[in-house]
């Protein structure tokens, strides 16, 4: 009987210390996988565009902190308005630069009453600089003309019909922050190639459904990014000059344009936020018949410019956990 006892007492022991082993070394391999992907997260990062928080603020030690709007307009007062109104609610803006092409300068009342909007919103010792960029000529590469006294290296592209929520712009800008070098923004798009029809080598842009059904996307759209100054210099001096006149010519693709020549400099894809966007105008050529052909000639014709196609596909989206339950 003393026996007995004696071998289950000793084997309930053993057990205990079986199960003592395999959580331990449960723990040990959880530790080992945590050590793991810290360190691939390091050395893969800079390939994605990402750097060091702490460096990226460094690096702007000789600029503002905020960011400058730059919006892009025609014959939408009311949008302008609008939308300007909105944003200057928005904490990190630091100035508005308006895109003016229009035939006739901007009117005396629509000075005005941006400007009462601006001093309105510029408080607790922030002043909003507000500027309208007149150009003579009517080109979509107007958007993208260098700005040399820009005090901001932070750009937020955005047209005059779209409006986000100022916390949809904040968690942005900080997405930015930890990638200055990177696009950052709310409208992603795709390029496929073509395997159809013994076209092997030609391109296909793909559209927000493309994008939807696979997840994966190699632009963001400039109607809604962030990006950093430095890409309206190189897209004024530096980009292939033919790119530029069929943009005018055409009248079409500067967005593209500009995904090819951040990616053509990053080597790495751009990075998609999720927000709630706003939509406040009618609706865009998109919405024209031939628009997915055209866009496609503007793929196509770039990537022979190139020499390559300089996109990276990713399937990698920036997500603000506070605003979601679950994740």
């Amino acid at each position: 009987m003393r026996g007995s006892l004696l071998g289950r007492r000793t084997a309930t022991r053993l057990r205990q210390v079986a199960i003592s082993a395999v959580g331990s070394a449960k723990i040990k391999l959880l530790l080992c996988c945590c050590v793991l992907f810290a360190f691939f997260a390091t050395r893969t990062a800079p390939f994605m565009g990402w750097t060091d928080h702490a460096a990226s603020l460094n690096s702007f030690s000789g600029s503002r902190r905020g960011y400058a709007l730059l919006i892009n307009t025609w014959k939408r007062n009311d949008l302008l308005k609008q939308s300007i109104s909105h944003y200057t609610s928005c904490r990190g803006l630091d100035s508005i630069r308006i895109v003016w092409s229009e035939p006739n300068p901007p009117s005396d009342n629509l000075v005005k009453f941006l400007t009462q909007v601006v001093q309105s919103n510029s408080r607790d010792g922030r002043q909003i600089e507000l500027k309208f960029d007149i150009h003579e000529e009517d080109s979509l590469n107007n958007r993208f003309k260098e700005l040399k006294d820009l005090k901001t290296d932070a750009v937020l592209s955005i047209d005059d019909d779209i409006i986000f929520p100022c916390s949809t712009v904040e968690f942005a800008f900080s997405v930015w922050r930890t990638a200055p070098n990177a696009m950052v923004g709310w409208v992603p798009r795709m390029h496929w190639i073509e395997k159809l029809n013994g076209n092997a080598g030609r391109y296909i842009y793909g559209g927000w459904w493309s994008v939807w059904w696979t997840g994966t996307f190699s632009m963001v759209l400039s109607k809604a990014a962030f990006f950093h100054k430095k890409y309206l210099s190189l897209y004024t001096n530096e980009m292939p000059a033919s790119i530029r006149e069929y943009v005018a010519k055409n009248r079409n693709c500067e967005d593209i344009a500009m995904s090819f020549l951040v990616a053509n400099a990053t080597g790495a894809p751009p990075i998609w936020v999720k927000g709630k966007i706003f939509e406040i105008g009618s609706t865009g050529i998109s919405s024209l018949g031939g628009h997915i052909e055209r866009r496609s000639e503007c793929v196509n014709m770039f990537v022979a410019e190139y020499g390559r196609m300089p996109l990276v596909s990713t399937s990698l989206k920036a997500v603000d956990s506070r605003n979601i339950w679950f994740w």
